[in-house]
């Protein structure tokens, strides 16, 4: 694999992007890579700044770290730009060396594969709360998006809000609710027993925000694919036996693994201590949300401006993050 080419228009953006990195407060510069680099050229020019470099695979990153830089494997060769982006931004939150309110200078082949072309400000905190339709899709349930959409969002309120001050903990299982419902028995009380279907949808602002209320009760919220509570405080029978989750997660987390497991639903868990909303599917976490460095979420599709006409497309397609694109970056 041909290693990077430092061409006077390459070094030039660079040095742009070391000299961004220190004017607009950024703590790292990355570069999203399709092979190897002069790592001690990269670094000697780069100054103070630090340094993330991003590639599909090991192979084209051999030799960085020892140069000083920071790398990120993303495995995904095939997908778009964006979606690349957002993995290598994923992975250095998780790897601890990006703070998930990090302020992050990219560089990136936004247009012409296999050129560095596009340079972006990231402010993380706002780019990675654009958790979308598709991201739900991703799960291919027989829940209906539009209700997993708003079960979603009710969970991210409750994880990013609290309630009256307190942070709250709660559990939402949505879908396959009759073999949920055999699944489970309930912890005492049930509040939205006696009611009829509409009044306990969740298409109405006024369910959710007593839904809100529930949700400091002990027990499972089951939410039918329709969007109707149909019980709250229920506990989960499901055995956990064969799940594996990572370490520190409690019975909460546990017990929506196991119902996701048991069962065709989709499990939403909100931690207590940190307001982390994950969601479960066949006993594995799927995608997890951190409403605490998030604004509200927005639903919809990717938008992109395509480049100027003259110009190749590079194998990015869609983006939010590439030059002339909307989005969450500065161009």
């Amino acid at each position: 694999m041909e290693p990077l080419r430092l061409t006077d228009r390459f070094k030039t953006l660079y040095n742009l992007a070391t000299v961004l990195s220190g004017s607009a407060g950024a703590d790292a510069v990355l570069l999203l890579l399709d092979g190897p680099a002069e790592w001690q050229r990269l670094r000697k020019r780069a100054g103070s700044a630090k340094i993330l470099v991003a590639a599909d695979t090991p192979e084209p990153l051999e030799g960085a770290k020892e140069a000083g830089l920071e790398t990120v494997v993303i495995d995904m060769p095939d997908s778009p730009v964006y979606e690349r982006l957002t993995q290598a931004l994923l992975e250095a939150v998780a790897d601890d060396i990006l703070t998930p309110g990090a302020r992050v200078v990219a560089l990136y082949s936004g247009f012409e594969a296999e050129t560095i072309d596009s340079l972006s400000v990231i402010k993380l905190g706002e780019h990675l709360d654009r958790l979308t339709g598709r991201d739900l899709r991703q799960l291919e349930t027989r829940v209906p998006l539009d209700t997993l959409k708003i079960v979603v969002d009710l969970a991210v309120e409750i994880g990013r809000e609290g309630r009256e001050g307190q942070p709250v903990g709660t559990m939402f299982v949505v879908g396959d609710s009759r073999k949920v419902l055999a699944s489970s028995h309930p912890v005492g009380f049930d509040p939205v027993r006696g009611y009829n279907r509409k009044e306990r949808n969740l298409d109405d602002a006024r369910v959710r925000e007593g839904v809100k209320e529930i949700a400091q009760m002990d027990g499972a919220i089951i939410v039918s694919a329709d969007g109707t509570v149909e019980a709250a405080c229920r506990y989960v029978d499901a055995s956990a036996a064969t799940i594996t989750l990572s370490k520190g997660l409690g019975s909460r987390h546990w017990a929506a693994a196991a119902i996701s497991r048991a069962t065709n639903a989709v499990s939403v868990s909100v931690s207590q201590s940190n307001g982390t909303v994950r969601i479960f599917q066949n006993g594995q976490v799927m995608l997890r949300i951190e409403p605490k460095h998030r604004r509200p979420m927005v639903w919809r599709e990717l938008e992109y401006e395509p480049p100027e006409s003259g110009r190749k497309k590079g194998k990015g397609g869609k983006g939010e993050t590439g030059k002339g694109g909307k989005g969450e970056a500065e161009g």
